[in-house]
C-alpha cells in the first residue's frame, strides 16, 4: 500500500515537542519528508533523529517564525533539498495568560506576533511556490479559546480567532491554485497545558490522538475552508453560522425593536454557513428588495 503522503514535503513549526512533534512524526510515518522547525534546535534535531530511525527523511530548522527572513531561508532549504513544499502545518505558539486588566500590552503583542504573524510569515513564504505548482495543503492551529473564549486568554483568543479569518479568505484565494487551507482546534496535554488541566484528563489527551487529522488535512483528498476540532481521539467541526434574523428596514424604532425581537434574531432555526462574507450582503439586500413597495 502506498503511504497517504508518499514523497510529499511538509514543514511543521514548533515541532520540537508536544503537538508539533506528534504531527511531524505522524506525517513522516505516512511517507512525508519533514522540516522539523523549533527554536530549540536540539529538540528539532531529536525529532529528526526519531524520523530517520524509522526510515524517514527529515531536516531540522531553528527559525523563529517572527523573523520573515529566517522563515524564507527555512522554506528555501526545503526546496533546495527536496524540490518543493507541499504541506505547511502552522503550530508554533506561546502563552502569556493573565486577565485582560493585568496583561501587559507588550505580552499581548508578542502572542499575536507569534501565533498570527508567525503563521502569516510561514504561509507567505510558501504561498507563491504552492500557487506556481498548483498544489498546497496548509493547516492553521486555532483554539477553542478563540472560537468560544476562555478566561484569562484574551491575547491567545484574539490571535487564534484571527487565524480563522485568515483561513477563511486564503481558502477562497487558494482554491483555483489547488491550495486547500483549514484550521485545527486541538485539545491535548502539552507543555502549554500541563498546569491548566486535571491530572486524570492528561492521559486521554495525548498529542498523538490529534495528529491523525493533520495527516488527513495534509492529504490529496483534504477538504478546504473547515474548522476541525480534535482531542482524546474525538473529531468534530465548528462553523461560523448566520441566523435568518429579522427585517426592520429603516423604521425609527429599529434599536428598540432589535431588543424586543432579540429572541427571533438569535433563533438558530434555518441558520446557514455562508460560503463567503458576500453572502451576508446578499441575504440582507435580498430582504430589503423583498420589502420594497411595488410601484403601480
Amino acid at each position: 500500500m502506498t503511504p497517504l503522503l508518499a514523497d510529499r514535503v511538509a514543514i511543521v513549526t514548533g515541532a520540537g515537542k508536544g503537538l508539533g512533534r506528534a504531527h511531524a512524526l505522524a506525517l513522516a510515518r505516512y511517507g512525508a519528508k519533514v522540516v522539523v522547525n523549533d527554536m530549540d534546535g536540539g529538540a528539532a534535531t531529536g525529532v529528526c533523529d526519531e524520523i530517520r530511525a524509522s526510515g524517514g527523511d527529515a531536516l531540522a530548522d531553528s527559525a523563529n517564525v517572527q523573523d520573515m527572513a529566517l522563515v524564507e531561508q527555512m522554506v528555501g532549504a526545503a526546496i533546495k533539498r527536496w524540490g518543493r513544499v507541499d504541506i505547511l502545518v502552522n503550530n508554533a505558539g506561546i502563552l502569556r495568560d493573565k486577565t485582560f486588566a493585568k496583561l501587559d500590552l507588550a505580552d499581548f503583542r508578542l502572542v499575536l506576533d507569534v501565533h498570527l504573524m508567525g503563521s502569516v510569515h510561514c504561509t507567505r513564504a510558501v504561498w507563491q511556490h504552492m500557487r506556481d505548482r498548483g498544489y498546497g495543503r496548509i493547516v492553521f492551529t486555532t483554539s477553542s479559546s478563540g472560537l468560544y473564549g476562555n478566561f484569562g486568554q484574551s491575547a491567545y483568543s484574539a490571535a487564534k480567532m484571527g487565524l480563522v479569518g485568515l483561513m477563511q479568505t486564503l481558502a477562497l484565494e487558494g482554491e483555483r491554485y489547488g491550495i486547500r487551507v483549514n484550521c485545527l482546534a486541538p485539545s491535548a496535554a502539552t507543555q502549554m497545558t500541563n498546569n491548566l488541566l486535571a491530572p486524570d484528563d492528561l492521559a486521554a489527551l495525548a498529542a498523538e490522538r490529534v495528529s491523525p487529522v493533520v495527516v488527513a488535512l495534509s492529504s490529496a483528498d483534504a477538504p478546504t475552508k473547515q474548522i476541525v476540532l480534535a482531542g482524546a481521539g474525538s473529531f468534530e467541526q465548528a462553523h461560523v453560522t448566520m441566523t435568518q434574523g429579522v427585517y426592520l428596514g429603516s423604521r425609527e424604532d429599529a434599536a428598540e425593536q432589535i431588543l424586543a425581537q432579540w429572541k427571533q434574531i438569535a433563533d438558530r432555526t434555518g441558520e446557514v454557513v455562508p460560503a463567503s462574507g458576500f453572502e451576508q450582503y446578499q441575504h440582507e439586500v435580498g430582504r430589503a428588495r423583498a420589502h420594497v413597495p411595488v410601484k403601480k
